[in-house]
């Protein structure tokens, strides 16, 4: 049976509440508390997370939230907040001293630093996390820490993550001769 709904400032609060408990007070079971009964959590890049309680819990408690850098940092870029639903767009800066697995498993630490451009979306049931589907770029991750030669890939590196911050930054360096064809054509 569901209870009231939340208005949007509520639902918020409690998404702050909970990204405070992973990264700030690092507290598994405060992060629990803001969480339904049956939560699901996919980090789509590399399918880690958990499916229920327990595995959730599992998951948190050893290979996410005493597991992230001490250096992590989470710079909100934009928010959309819906009836039942936040999307968070982020900034997600660390350096590459700890095993990460759920960003980054089996990959021993490289001591890079590291920018990424994270997404969030939140689903809320009865004023609580019910699903977070994350997203991130895995290929820029990988360029950072040196596990990827961008040399003739249509990927980049740091940069990806300065882009979505700063519009200013250039566009279209990637696409290199073909965008350089294109200057004379006309509109």
């Amino acid at each position: 049976m569901s209870g009231a709904q939340k208005t949007g400032e509520e639902l918020l609060a409690v998404w702050e509440a909970h990204t405070r408990y992973e990264f700030e007070t690092r507290d598994v079971d405060a992060t629990m508390a803001t969480m339904v009964d049956a939560p699901y959590v996919n980090h789509v890049p590399t399918l880690t997370g958990g499916v229920g309680y327990d595995a959730l819990k599992r998951f948190y408690k050893y290979h996410f939230i005493g597991a992230n850098p001490p250096d992590t940092t989470l710079t909100p870029l934009s928010r959309t907040v819906g009836a039942d639903q936040i999307v968070d767009e982020m900034l997600f800066s660390f350096t590459h001293t700890a095993e990460i697995d759920w960003m980054l498993p089996g990959v021993a630490p490289t001591g890079r630093p590291v920018e990424v451009a994270l997404v969030a979306i939140v689903k809320f049931v009865d004023g609580k996390v019910a699903h977070e589907h994350i997203y991130w770029d895995q290929a820029s991750v990988l360029v950072q820490i040196g596990l990827l030669e961008p040399s003739g890939l249509p990927v980049a590196g740091v940069e990806s993550a300065r882009k979505v911050a700063d519009k200013t930054l250039p566009s279209n360096r990637l696409m290199g001769a073909a965008w350089a064809r294109s200057e004379e054509l006309p509109l």
